[in-house]
């Protein structure tokens, strides 16, 4: 049995890209954790393909430097049909938040960048050919039987446990909760080939009924093909080398090509009823399986992973009450739903089962682009799940703000983020606002706000930071914690000079107001979180934030 402790706070079961990735903000928080994968290697083939911004926000704020692991930006999706031409496309060029809308990866290569991250902390284990058999949850945490190659079985006591180990995951039959969803009927050849040629820049679908074909180029010179099958064709046929020719010749000449996979898929779209139970918790796949039509299945385990990690790190270390973790399955399980549903109404697109269907469908599309709220709905992928919550750890104050101080922040959504400076030292505000809770002043020091709320806001793991608008003066140019807005993000497009908005570890928006009401913010978000300073000093400053409220408040925010 590989050398392990017996216990830990953390224990995560599988480590591909979701696991290695809670591994590492586990890490950062310095939560003790062990990781476990019955694997002893990383699969050296290309399984998951695309990210947008968000995951590699995310993947930012887990440690991995840009150009940890090479990339290609997609500037546009193309949907093309055979009887009238281009139904629509998504605009994915530009930037949101420091990263590009949509690229495309190569999996082994972003696992191994993972991996190698997660090596810089002392306090985070991993065992890989060590297998889970078991669990059993108690009052104060969670057993697991575990079993190495050689068949030696060891016991694992953990404070809370994740089970990311995929689409068959030991821990959710373990836990018996249902995965509710449907299966495609149809299966799929996926062909991913290097040094294919003539490239693409951009990914297109063929809604062909024939034959639906997305297609895409991929980092290293690759292109990825995927191809539904015909009633009646096998997976062994399918995948003969010379069917795999046949199907690649309209690209080029298969001999230019090396076709490192081809493998057959039935595609399906599920999530189980509950992400959470006890101390145990469902992440990634394991949680939910997501067609690939959106390109969201590994973008969705990444949410999971930000989501979750902060809150358990803040329960472990005494910053937190356990009820916060009740906002996980909250926050998560309603927006993995919604990006199935965009993944499956994007595949009824791309995958007519008639010649009918598919001009019925191509001249709708082509109808909606002639009106121009609709095809920007489209175009501008506004067709897109906001990553933001109704319910969740949050403070509803159920109120607008007032008359003159209108803002754009919205409490549940994500907190942008932009370049800031500090003379000519850079870095992306991500970086500035740190790894804990961040109290930001819109061009105004919120420390000095604080008052007798300092100390219940250090005991929130809380910090705080400054954004000035671009060539503010009025601000301690030598304190650490101060920012210059070079681009103009914040101030005072997003909020006005004199305003406030906590931000969550994760980057969600906790609450917000006027400088001048920065004590009574802390003490509200200190109460939602149930630490114990706030809950001393309870009703004494504004009404009490409850996770009652953050549950069932709905409104303006």
């Amino acid at each position: 049995m590989t050398q392990l402790d017996d216990k830990t706070e953390v224990l995560v079961v599988g480590f591909g890209p979701v696991g290695a990735a809670i591994a590492n903000l586990l890490g950062r928080y310095g939560v003790r954790t062990l990781a476990i994968d019955a694997a002893t290697r990383i699969f050296p083939q290309p399984r998951a393909i695309a990210l947008d911004n968000e995951a590699l926000r995310i993947l930012q704020s887990a440690g991995l430097p840009e150009g940890s692991f090479e990339t290609i930006a997609i500037p546009e999706v193309r949907y093309l049909s055979p009887y009238v031409g281009q139904l629509a496309r998504l605009q994915t060029g530009g930037c949101l938040d420091g990263h590009p809308k949509l690229v495309t990866f190569y999996q082994p290569e972003l696992e191994a960048s993972l991996r190698a991250r997660v090596r810089d902390y002392p306090h985070v284990t991993v065992a890989l050919g060590v297998e889970l058999t078991d669990i059993a949850e108690q009052p104060d945490g969670v057993v697991a039987r575990v079993r190495d190659e050689a068949g030696a079985e060891r016991t694992i006591h953990a404070q809370y446990l994740i089970g990311a180990d995929g689409a068959k995951s030991i821990v959710r039959k373990k836990l018996g909760v249902g995965f509710e969803g449907r299966t495609y009927v149809e299966d799929w050849l996926i062909v991913d080939a290097k040094l294919a040629s003539p490239s693409i820049d951009h990914i297109e679908f063929l809604c062909d009924p024939k034959r639906p074909a997305p297609h895409m180029p991929a980092p290293g010179g690759r292109q990825r093909w995927e191809f539904m099958l015909h009633p009646g064709e096998s997976r062994e046929e399918m995948e003969r080398p010379e069917k795999v020719r046949e199907l690649l010749s309209p690209w080029g000449s298969p001999d230019d090509m090396e076709v490192e996979r081809t493998a057959v898929y039935r595609f399906h779209a599920r999530t189980v009823e509950r992400f959470q139970k006890g101390r145990v918790f469902l992440a990634g796949d394991a949680a939910h399986i997501t067609p690939p039509f959106a390109g969201q299945g590994l973008v969705a385990g990444l949410r999971d992973a930000a989501n979750l990690s902060w809150k358990l790190a803040w329960v472990l270390r005494g910053r937190a009450e356990p009820a916060i973790l009740q906002s996980y399955d909250q926050e998560r399980r309603p927006h993995a739903k919604a990006m199935i549903d965009l993944a499956r109404f994007l595949g009824r697109i791309i995958m007519p089962t008639s010649r009918v269907q598919a001009l019925g469908t191509g001249f709708l599309m082509r109808t909606l682009r002639l009106i121009p709220a609709a095809r920007s709905y489209f175009e501008d992928l506004k067709i897109k799940p906001q990553n933001q919550f109704d319910r969740g750890l949050f403070v509803e104050r159920g109120r607008r703000p007032s008359r003159g101080h209108r803002t754009q922040l919205t409490r549940g959504a994500l907190f942008p983020q932009a370049w800031v400076q500090q003379g000519k030292k850079g870095c992306w505000s991500d970086d500035a606002l740190g790894e804990g809770l961040a109290l930001v002043g819109f061009g105004i020091d919120p420390e000095p706000h604080l008052g007798d709320a300092a100390a219940d806001w250090r005991a929130a793991g809380g910090t705080c930071i400054q954004l000035c608008h671009r060539g503010q003066r009025l601000h301690r140019r030598s304190a650490a914690h101060v920012w210059e807005d070079i681009s103009g993000a914040f101030v005072p497009f997003l909020a006005p000079v004199g305003w406030s908005a906590v931000v969550r570890p994760d980057r969600t928006i906790l609450h917000h107001g006027p400088m001048t009401e920065a004590p009574r913010l802390v003490r509200e978000v200190c109460d939602l979180l149930g630490t114990a300073e706030a809950q001393s000093r309870s009703g004494t400053n504004g009404p009490q934030a409850s996770m009652a409220d953050a549950a069932t408040t709905g409104g303006s925010r």
